[in-house]
């Protein structure tokens, strides 16, 4: 009888595929998963002049700048329906502080939201946005995404939400 020689091929796609499988404890192989998708820190600065309750909103004023973003679950990074994210800004039409400069709006079925308002302008030498999720199923989130450029006409921020 001839030994079994392996092909170098073989050999890689054996490895590779041990490599990307785990042993449990009752002898099933399954695949490797990731260690997970972690939760957005608040970052310094996001709540300022913060309204809680901003209406949900089809626009903010005239429009014209666009905030857009995504949200999803930490651990398996699942994107969240229906969740309500406050935006604010200085913009050409109000400040951040002014009622009017803030709205709402919800997350479509793939976790993204987008919401049209005025171009944003800088303040205290830079043009940034505000962001927030502030129900009580999610660990709040404050976000103050800063823009490249003042002359930019959208901004996206990323919530990655760890349940409450």
């Amino acid at each position: 009888m001839t030994p079994y020689r392996p092909t170098r091929r073989a050999l890689v796609l054996t490895g590779a595929a041990a490599a990307a499988a785990v042993t449990t404890g009752g002898g099933l192989v399954t695949p490797a998963r990731a260690a997970g998708v972690a939760p957005t820190p608040s970052m310094r600065g996001g709540a300022n002049n913060y309204l809680p309750g901003a209406p949900i909103v089809e626009r903010i004023g005239g429009g014209g700048f666009w905030m857009s973003g995504t949200v999803r679950r930490a651990g398996d990074g699942a994107p969240l329906e229906g969740v309500r994210i406050q935006i604010w800004a200085h913009t050409t039409e109000g400040h951040e502080r002014d009622p009017h400069s803030h709205g709402a709006t919800l997350t479509r079925a793939d976790g993204a939201f987008r919401l049209e308002m005025p171009q944003i302008i800088p303040a205290f030498g830079q043009a940034h946005g505000h962001l927030a999720y502030d129900d009580p199923a999610f660990e709040t989130v404050f976000l103050r995404p800063v823009m490249s450029s003042p002359n930019d006409t959208s901004l996206s921020a990323d919530f990655v939400l760890k349940p409450a």
